[in-house]
């Protein structure tokens, strides 16, 4: 048997972080097993399903690294598989001739009930402590009794007989499940009558017409799985394996969702988060390598991976973990793919100084970046962050508040008189010798002569040349910044303390 399974996703949203996870292990399942991976696009929901979040998804799934075998045309490329199309709305037709062979074989029925009947039938079940449940009305209309409903201008939906009984099937994450259908809420509506059909009935007619071989996916969808198989054996159709997976959760354990947390994948991404640490991230989101190793590659992670080792228990979506992964996986990068990477995050961060009254004084480029990598590669949590450790290198001038130049300890003059003097060492040390080593032995002997801290030193100079209490090592910063930026910086700051009350 060769392995096929899916990603589904609706066009309702942005990617959330639960479907790039689902896609991710149906992704590994298929890629270890030499089987085949689709992508199929869920959009019969028309009212809310939209091109902007179809692109979202799409992007999302290649920022990832997720390829499909089978899929909808795009990008102007062709659908690529051999059960195109690869979109819902595009296969209505299927649909149709599913429904019609149910209610030929009276597996199903036209159902003519009245929104009104079903809310005061809903309505009496509440009152009596019961759950909601389709009463039946329509299960048994002889053909004159349709065609009086019919006479009244009533347009039938379609329901699907749920037989009595138990389902059970073998789940690969949670072992055996039965449930009984009487919890399943009667006879289901599987064609609205207006003639499109529903999830339960599209997703069970597309996963046979495709012969999938397993279905991964969440375990909200544990309790339609009998609704599932009983139109898979109605069809005819071979029931494929299916394999729930932990629901995420937010760090208080309750289920992860935009109104706790952060769920659109483009959100992590335009924050700089890398696609190798959301990738290996959401791999250990519900799954045990069985080593201690923690970082993995995509292609690692394809060798490894086996589904008898997803755990059935929520998974919690830690921040903090996601980003020390990230962290390392920019530690890993070479400085060319990282100074490339980080341009678009500075670009973005000077742009809003230059919102801000700021004067960026270039478009940086990774030539301008590369030598700052090894400055930066390990202070950078995402990717965003590197605006803040080195946007002081690309404003002119720089604005500065007094308030933080002044270290705790100091006082405005103190702070003035130390740049001055620091200046003064700076330039005393020339052009030549104009480097990190060579530059922190003198400053260090100005502290000492003075009687000062070096740290409370080192603080005024570096808020006065960054215009930031927290920068890159401060030596490598000056030479970053260049010995006459650096003195004309020092000079303007003095100046700044010079013209404030407290100053002299």
């Amino acid at each position: 048997m060769t392995v096929r399974c899916r990603i589904a996703p609706s066009p309702t949203g942005p990617l959330h972080i639960g479907t790039a996870r689902t896609a991710l292990y149906n992704f590994l399942f298929a890629r270890h097993e030499g089987g085949t991976f689709v992508l199929r696009l869920e959009d019969t929901d028309v009212a809310r399903s939209t091109v902007a979040y179809e692109r979202d998804i799409l992007e999302g799934l290649h920022w990832l690294g997720l390829a499909w075998d089978e899929g909808p045309e795009v990008a102007g490329q062709p659908a690529r598989g051999p059960f195109a199309p690869y979109r819902q709305m595009e296969r209505l037709p299927l649909y149709r001739d599913a429904a019609d062979q149910l209610l030929s074989r009276d597996l199903a029925y036209p159902c003519y009930c009245t929104k009104a009947e079903l809310d005061a039938d809903r309505a009496a079940q509440e009152a009596n402590g019961q759950p909601p449940r389709y009463v039946g009305r329509c299960a048994h209309l002889t053909a004159e009794q349709r065609r009086a409903r019919e006479a009244e201008g009533r347009r039938p939906a379609i329901r699907f007989r749920i037989p009595p009984g138990v389902v059970g099937f073998d789940d690969l994450v949670r072992g055996h499940v039965e449930i009984d259908t009487d919890a399943l809420g009667g006879d289901l509506v599987i064609v609205r009558s207006d003639g499109t059909p529903l999830y339960h009935f599209t997703v069970v007619v597309d996963d046979a017409e495709m012969a999938m071989t397993h279905v991964i996916r969440g375990e909200d969808h544990l309790s339609n799985t009998p609704k599932h198989i009983l139109l898979f054996r109605a069809l005819g159709a071979d029931v494929p394996a299916f394999a729930h997976l932990p629901l995420i959760l937010n760090p208080d354990r309750t289920k992860m969702s935009k109104r706790k947390s952060q769920t659109a994948v483009a959100d992590y991404r335009a924050e700089g988060v890398v696609p190798e640490a959301m990738v290996n991230f959401l791999a250990l989101l519900g799954w045990a390598s069985g080593t201690e190793d923690e970082i993995f590659s995509l292609d690692e992670l394809i060798e490894r991976f086996d589904l008898s080792r997803v755990h059935s228990g929520g998974a919690v979506f830690d921040r903090n973990r996601l980003e020390w992964l990230n962290g390392q996986w920019i530690r890993r990068l070479s400085t060319e793919d990282l100074a490339e990477r980080l341009v678009p995050f500075l670009a973005a961060h000077l742009e809003t100084r230059r919102a801000a009254g700021d004067i960026p004084v270039c478009e940086p480029g990774a030539d301008d970046l590369r030598p700052l990598i090894p400055l930066v590669q390990e202070r950078l949590p995402v990717l965003g962050a590197i605006g803040p450790l080195v946007d002081f290198l690309f404003v002119d001038p720089l604005r500065v508040d007094p308030a933080t130049l002044v270290p705790k300890r100091w006082d405005p003059d103190t702070t003035m008189a130390a740049l001055v003097a620091a200046r003064d060492v700076i330039a005393g040390q020339g052009r030549v010798s104009f480097e990190a080593d060579e530059l922190e032995g003198p400053l260090r002997d100005l502290a000492s002569a003075r009687g000062w801290k070096p740290g409370d030193l080192f603080m005024a100079i570096r808020v006065a040349i960054t215009g930031r209490t927290a920068t890159p090592p401060l030596f490598d910063t000056m030479v970053a910044l260049g010995r006459a930026r650096t003195l004309e910086r020092l000079e303007a700051a003095a100046g700044v303390l010079r013209g404030s009350p407290t100053g002299t």
